[in-house]
């Protein structure tokens, strides 16, 4: 059974009564209100209004739920089917209330509860229906109960429902597509995690929660807008007071915030909440009609963190271990696509399209949807845990056997991209050092700290794309007394590291069997992450993708956490790969921008200047922040694809100018760019009008040429892998 609460709904119906009668920004129009359109199959129900006839009478509202002895369509109740899943819908009446089975008895319920999830089947206009495993049944007088004999249904199309309460996307026209066979005009996101929840299911299961339980809302669910994104305090507690992100994060243990989620969103999300749903599906919607086209979206974790919410403030059933959060995040997207399916009119259907290869992904991008692929980023991959033992030695919890079965059975899912480092040191090597906390973090789970060497150069300076390590101190964690920290300190045996001054580097670069993971992984052909590793692992991988012809490309769309330096970021391009920042505001975009253009140029690739992103949403970390008093503000409506700051490819490419409005939930919030920052991933079109205003025609340009440039890595990397596949392992 689902988790499932209640609070919100009161302001929840508040919004469906004001949007009674009317259509939904988002939902298709029709002469007269009423959609037409036949009912050949189950799924031609979703989003529309209807009346309903249950053995040949109409269904009316009475006092105990619902009864079939109408004569006519006039006095029959009207239900707007809201889709909580392929062939399962709500049926919301026309006073705002859901169809609900209760044992027998099915009520007009005021908050969703599982009997709200109705599957429906049949077709051709004749059709069944179950709740909680019971047929929806007539009896005999005329009520409609669970239990015994189905009744046949029939839905007429009608109108004056009440639209069930959803997120608005703000751009009220379909996205473009692109000529199979032509360059690809659209951009890439290379680093996201949608699957990073509260809750990893639709709601009708219950798969546990990603983070240890401390990161709420869901990107999806089959209640919609209103359980996904609901009231926090369940797992943040009373005004926020309990949440991890104040007493670890943010290292201030007594600040609060505001629970209530829609359709107020009074704190949350905002730029700087690590630990609120950045990525639900219909602010993705948005992005993607505003031109996304690829997105990589990493199942991840970090099992040390995990563990220490989970033991602390988090959910205590919670799965911490890396690859079993890791590999549930990616089975969740399989979810959302079906999801999507259903919202979008059946199997198929859904703009969101989980591929395998780049002939799919093109494909789908031709079809005007987006191309997702699913991808791994956590610290032990493949099960590749060190613990380092008293007297140095260490032990691996894998062996080049797991490494070969695990890989198989990952590809075998769908994965297509991953990291083989990241914040804590594993069997295959060391972590990229970016911060000092992240070492009491590791020290957690492997019982080791980093050892380090001075970063070449200071770490720093001219010589360097991204800065190498970081200054390593202890005093941020000796001075809190909150739950978190003093977990954290106990776990240190009293054995508290000492470091030189200066950015320190990570000692521990790639190992044996991290070799033999690098060079299985490339054999097989996953899109590779360089970031994370440390700035000599990540030569030794540059090095090796050099001796294959082609050679290997690498992705570095995360910061390049661990250091990058110039000579290294013009052998990544030069390489066949790619270096997008980690999506700032406009003006740091199209700083970026300008920061690559040397480099590429200085490569000798012949691709055109590309500069998708990696966003990172939901992964713990502050995205582009208000444009400030300085900026040229962004006015909206604003428009895509014409006017100043567009190139003629649009146009020629038949690319209809889009308007985007200010998206606004009616009654509840808005969110200004200008004033508040890119406060979830749907102000990716509002970043996309910021990098227009700072960098014109060369920055908008070298946007849409992303995906594209993606595209040829993913092909280059199909191809080294056949090269790969001919060399002898280490």
């Amino acid at each position: 059974m689902g988790r499932i609460s209640h609070r919100g709904w009161l302001a929840t119906l508040v919004i469906a009564a004001t949007l009674a009668g009317c259509n939904s920004p988002d939902a298709p129009r029709v002469p007269g209100g009423v959609d037409t359109s036949p009912v050949a199959s189950r799924f031609d129900l979703a989003n529309r209004c209807f009346v309903l006839k249950a053995n040949g009478a109409y269904v009316l509202s009475n006092a105990a739920g619902f009864i079939a002895n109408g004569s006519d369509a006039a006095s029959a109740e009207r239900f707007y089917m809201k889709p909580a899943g392929l062939g399962r819908y709500l049926f919301y009446t026309s006073n705002s209330r859901l169809m609900t089975g209760s044992g027998t008895a099915v009520t007009a319920a005021t908050t969703p509860a599982d009997g709200s999830d109705i599957t429906v089947d049949g077709d051709n206009g004749r059709f069944t229906a179950t709740a909680l495993g019971q047929p929806l049944a007539v009896n005999g007088t005329g009520q409609l109960v669970l239990g015994g004999a189905a009744a046949a249904l029939s839905f007429e199309p009608a109108g004056a429902c009440s639209i069930y309460p959803e997120m608005p996307v703000g751009i009220d026209a379909p996205t473009f597509k692109n000529a199979l066979g032509k360059p690809v005009i659209g951009f890439a996101e290379v680093h996201s995690h949608m699957g990073m929840g509260s809750e990893m299911s639709d709601g009708s299961g219950d798969v546990g929660p990603s983070a240890g339980g401390v990161l709420y809302g869901q990107a999806i669910n089959r209640f919609g807008v209103i359980e996904a994104l609901n009231n926090c305090e369940a797992m943040h507690g009373p005004d926020g007071i309990l949440s991890a992100e104040n007493i670890i994060l943010d290292q201030n243990p007594t600040d609060t915030h505001d629970t209530v989620g829609w359709p107020s969103f009074i704190d949350w999300p905002k730029d700087d909440s690590f630990l609120h749903q950045q990525m639900y599906y219909k602010w993705v919607e948005r992005a993607w009609k505003a031109g996304l086209r690829t997105m990589t979206i990493h199942g991840t974790t970090i099992e040390a963190l995990c563990n220490i919410a989970k033991a602390t403030y988090g959910d205590k059933n919670a799965d911490c271990v890396d690859m079993g959060v890791g590999v549930k995040q990616v089975q969740y997207l399989f979810d959302m696509e079906k999801y999507i399916d259903a919202q979008e009119g059946g199997p198929g259907k859904g703009w969101f399209r989980i591929v395998k290869d780049p002939v799919q992904a093109r494909a789908v991008i031709a079809d005007g949807k987006l191309a997702v692929i699913p991808g791994l980023e956590f610290s032990n991959l493949f099960h590749c845990r060190v613990q380092f033992l008293p007297d140095g030695s260490e032990t691996s919890d894998c062996t080049k056997e797991d490494i070969d079965r695990e890989i198989d059975e990952v590809w075998e899912l769908g994965v297509r991209q991953v990291f083989p480092y990241h914040d804590v040191d594993s069997a295959l090597g060391g972590t990229g050092i970016f911060s000092s906390v992240l070492n009491y973090v590791g020290f957690a789970d492997i019982h080791g700290f980093w050892k380090t060497y001075d970063c070449e150069d200071g770490g720093e300076g001219p010589t360097y794309f991204y800065e190498a390590g970081a200054v390593m101190e202890t005093a941020p964690l000796a001075q809190f007394n909150d739950p978190i920290t003093q977990a954290l300190i106990g776990n240190f045996q009293g054995l508290l590291p000492v470091y030189p001054p200066g950015r320190q580097c990570n000692a521990r670069t790639v190992t044996e069997l991290g070799k033999y993971a690098i060079d299985k992984i490339m054999k097989k052909g996953f899109v590779l992450d360089i970031d994370h590793a440390e700035i000599k692992s990540k030569q030794y991988m540059l090095d090796e993708a050099a001796k294959l012809s082609p050679n290997y490309p690498m992705v570095s769309g995360h910061g390049g956490h661990g250091g990058i330096s110039n000579a290294q970021a013009e052998q990544i391009i030069r390489q066949g790969g790619i270096i997008f920042p980690a999506l700032p505001h406009g003006r740091d975009y199209a700083a970026f921008i300008q920061k690559i253009k040397p480099i590429w140029q200085n490569s000798g690739t012949s691709r055109p200047l590309s500069v998708g992103y990696g966003a990172d949403s939901n992964g713990l970390r502050t995205l582009p922040g208000p444009r400030g008093a300085d900026a040229t503000p962004i006015q909206y409506p604003f428009t895509l694809f014409q006017g100043p700051g567009w190139g003629p490819q649009f146009a020629a490419a038949g690319i209809a100018p889009l308007k985007v409005d200010m998206l606004a939930i009616p009654g509840g919030k808005s969110w200004n760019m200008n004033e508040e920052g890119m406060s979830h991933y749907g102000l990716v079109a509002d970043i996309v009008e910021e990098l227009r205003i700072e960098g014109g025609e060369e920055a908008t340009t070298a946007m849409y040429n992303s995906a594209e440039t993606f595209l040829q890595l993913w092909e280059q990397t199909v191809k080294a892998s056949e090269a790969a596949q001919k060399t002898p392992s280490p």
